[in-house]
């Protein structure tokens, strides 16, 4: 129901290395599409194909954030460089960010 994926999606974590280490069994994702149409949307991150061992072109969805049982993970697929998970925190950021609507209209 709403917009959580129906089926197995790869996901970026992006929960601090401290808390994926420790006793916490759950971790902070972001969901990764295939819907190109989302790489439209302010903060998103597109990937290339083979990007992170992607298997196709995809985009990030920062504005989907989502708190997952650390069993769920069923496997880890790749690793973005520094440089893109950082693309990727700064738009999570801009959507977590405190603002004003008439600032954000701006």
């Amino acid at each position: 129901s709403g917009s959580r994926p129906g089926y197995r999606h790869p996901v970026v974590v992006i929960q601090n290395d401290v808390f994926n280490r420790s006793r916490i069994q759950t971790v902070v994702v972001c969901a990764v599409t295939s819907n190109l149409r989302r790489g439209a949307a302010p903060g998103n991150v597109r990937l290339a194909k083979g990007e992170a061992k992607l298997q196709k072109r995809s985009v990030v969805n920062v504005s989907q954030i989502m708190t997952l049982d650390k069993a769920d993970l069923v496997e880890k697929i790749g690793t973005l460089p520094r440089r893109r998970l950082e693309a990727v925190l700064g738009g999570v950021y801009l959507v977590l960010e405190p603002m004003e609507v008439e600032q954000a209209r701006q």
